[in-house]
This record gives C-alpha cells, structure tokens and sequence, in this order.
C-alpha cells in the first residue's frame, strides 16, 4: 500500500517574496520546487552600492543554492518560466541552453517574479538609460559612469568634456536619490586628484521627475531635508520634469514653461516598474485583472481571483495600494508559506486570516552620513538616519561572511576615500569610446 504523495510546492523567483516562502515552508509537509532565471538572489536595496563602486557583487547576491542548502524539502531549479497552465496545474521551465524544457506539476503556486523596469510605453529609452533591478544592470551603470570621467580625460575640447561630465538620473525615487547622491560623492569626494587634464568636481547631475517633490512616498518635510542635501552636495534637481524624449546623447523633458533639453553621456533610469511578462502569461490563463502596469490584482490572502491554489507575492501583485518595497515581499512570503502549511496541518482559523502588512517605515541614504528615516511618528534626518539605514540594511543582509565584508567595505568607503570597485572592463571602455566618436561626429541615435 502506498502512502498519499506530498503536496507539491512550486515557487517562481527567489527574491525576497520567493525566499521567504520557502522558509516558512521548512518543516512543512510539502516538496519545494525554487524556479529562478539567475543562480543568485539579490538584495536589491544594495545594488545601487554596486553601481557605485562601494560592494562587489558577491556582497549583495548570494547563491540561491547555498541560501536553501539546509532545507531539505526543496529543490532549485534554474531556468525561465515560459508557460503556465493553470488548468492542468503544470508550470514549464526552459533552461538556459534554450533547448531543454522542464514541466513541473504543483498542488500550489507561488509567483515571486518581481518586476521589471518601467519606460512609460518608451522602450527604446531602454539601451541608453538602465535601469537598477539586477547585477547586469549594477556593472553596466559602474561602468557607464566610471568611464565617462576616462572619457572626459580624453575629450578634445570643453564642450566635449562638459558633455561627458553630465550624468542625468530619471526618477526622485529611493533608487534615483541614492544614485543621484553616489555620483555626487564619486565627483566631488572619490576621484578630485586622479586625473590630470580633468577635474571630476566640474560634474553635473542632474535628477529629473515630474512629480514636485523628491521621494513622494515620504513625510514631505523629510522629502524637503532630502532636496536640501541633493542641492548642497551638487544635484541639480529638477522637479516638475518629464522625460519624454532620450537617446544616446540627450534627455528631453517638459515642464510647465515648454520643452527642454539636456545633453548628458551617462542616463540612468529609476522611474518606475511594471509588471513581468510572466505576470502577464498570469493574468491571461486565469482572467486576472491587473492595475495600470501589469501588476496581478490578487485577493486579501494574496490569491489570484477564482485561484486559491495559487499566491502572488512582492512586486508582482498589487493589493490596497501597497509599496513594491522589500518588506512587503518578505511579509507576503511568510504569510503566503505559512498559510499553506496551516491549510495542509488543519489549522483552519490561523489558515483563514488575510494578510496584514505591518509598515515598518521607510529609509533612503542621501549622501555620506545623511539619510532620511520616516518611521511613523518618528522621522529623523542625518547621521542618525544614516546609521539606522545601515543598521537596518546589514540585519537583512543574508549571510555572516557578506554582513562583515559589507561593513568592511563600508568603512573604506565612507571614512576614507577611495572605491574599491571601480574597475571598468575593456568592453566597457570600448562602448565609451565608441560613444566619444559619435559624439564629435555630431551623430544622434
């Protein structure tokens, strides 16, 4: 006689959301599937360190494979979801060699995809401002940026120079403020001194969005102290501003007073974010409604409608208007875990109740020793909210070995000078070069 075969568990990503729920799922009578595109998880609120040449990438990623290596229910699979069915209840993962497909029954569906970056319906924005959501776009921002002052070095005349020495940075966001703020520290504190017919402090940067105010989503006094120190550390920010033209040479934008434009080298876009094809495929075989960008419309539980067997987690689903931060995903996969372990364990009550998001607050570094922490009715500005985003950020960082290297390379960085990851490759340069060349031709993309 046989036994009654274990329920079976498929997650799809392993960021935040997708982690999480598979540890709620540790002990649980279930078999775990862990379907990710990358061998790695990211913490994403990191890599814009990356881009600036502050952590490696090894420091903000981690092998998927090592972080569940103890759990023992799961297994990894590493491929890209190319079909869903939730009729027959299979997910098909194709692995990335392209020509070998895997289909994987489940008895429970997790997507933790994530989301992509958002062009507002301008894709072909895309090859000339990145976005930040993955360590590819990390090393490509370091090295756009690092190489435009190599390019400046080089330039032929003041005008050239002053062309590369304009980096723009859409968005007023958490990640374009803190990249915005890292350029200017890499300008006017990191490379004064290393070069000889430039000088790095003559950057501009500029911040563009067209909302009226830097990070929205914060208390506006903080958003007001976070202007302040954009301006003072050199950001030029220009709020009111949208994006509506871009390619390898210029930014266009629009403002209450007409069209401008500005020439700039170096773009980089933290925008906005919509929702993954996968979300799409999603919403497609089940009926799903989706918000404004692509985002899966899911019920209190964080169910697709009609689907219990079916969770949506993180960025990709979209619920009473929750932020698409890291502390929603972590939440929502540790309610989405344990609610699969109850219903399989009878504990029907706890099994019963929707999820609550328990708003921790929000934080965003600015500058070297000034960050801004809006913690419900305590909001503070300035080094205490700098040690409190470290503090906070070092907690979550997985792994022993990645929380010291990172504090290490923290002290280097912030006490000292230098960055310790500014290495740019010969590809890099090349691109740079090619650009240069372009440029003096008076060419456009």
């Amino acid at each position: 006689m046989t036994g009654k075969a274990r329920h079976r568990v498929v997650i799809v990503g392993a960021g935040f959301g997708g982690l999480y729920a598979a540890r709620a799922l540790k002990r649980a009578p279930v078999d775990v599937t862990l379907i990710n595109n990358t061998n790695h998880h990211i913490f994403e609120p990191l890599i814009y360190q990356v881009a600036a040449g502050i952590l490696s990438p090894g420091e903000v990623a981690v092998s998927v494979r090592e972080a569940v290596r103890r759990q023992k229910n799961l297994s990894f699979v590493l491929g890209t979801v190319t079909d869903l069915d939730p009729r027959g209840r299979t997910v098909t993962a194709q692995a990335g060699d392209g020509a070998s497909a895997h289909v994987l029954p489940y008895d429970t569906l997790i997507v933790a995809a994530g989301a992509t970056q958002s062009y507002f319906g301008h894709d072909e924005f895309a090859p000339y401002a990145p976005g930040l959501k993955s360590v590819d776009d990390a090393l490509e921002i370091r090295g756009r940026v690092f190489g435009a002052f190599e390019m400046a070095e080089l330039a032929a005349d003041a005008a050239e120079r002053e062309h590369w020495l304009t980096f723009a940075v859409v968005g007023g966001g958490p990640t374009g403020v803190e990249m915005a703020g890292q350029i200017a520290e890499i300008a006017h504190r990191v490379l004064p001194g290393q070069y000889r017919r430039v000088d790095p402090r003559q950057a501009r940067i500029v911040l563009l969005d067209a909302v009226d105010r830097v990070l929205p989503t914060f208390d506006p006094r903080l958003s007001a102290k976070a202007e302040r120190r954009l301006r003072a550390i050199g950001v030029d920010v220009r709020l009111g501003a949208r994006v509506v033209g871009l390619d390898a040479l210029h930014v266009a934008y629009e403002t209450a007073d007409g069209m401008r434009s500005l020439d700039a080298m170096t773009k980089i876009w933290a925008a906005g974010v919509s929702g993954t094809g996968l979300a799409a495929r999603l919403a497609a075989a089940t009926g799903a409604p989706t918000d404004r960008v692509g985002r899966i419309l899911v019920e209190p539980d964080l169910t697709v409608p009609g689907h219990p067997e079916i969770f949506v987690l993180g960025e990709a689903m979209s619920l009473d208007h929750l932020p698409g931060v890291a502390q929603v995903a972590i939440q929502g996969g540790r309610y989405a875990g344990r609610r699969i372990a109850h219903r399989l364990t009878g504990a029907g009550a706890r099994a019963g109740k929707p999820f609550a998001y328990f708003d921790k607050g929000n934080l965003a570094a600015v500058s070297r020793f000034f960050a801004i922490a809006d913690l419900g009715r305590v909001r503070l500005a300035g080094v205490t909210g700098w040690l409190i985003w470290h503090g906070v950020h070092v907690w979550y960082l997985y792994g022993l070995r990645n929380k010291t290297t990172v504090l290490l390379r923290w002290a280097v960085s912030f006490l000292g000078r230098s960055r310790s990851e500014a290495v740019i490759t010969a590809q890099q340069v090349a691109a740079r070069d090619a650009l240069r060349q372009r440029a003096r031709a008076g060419e456009h993309a």
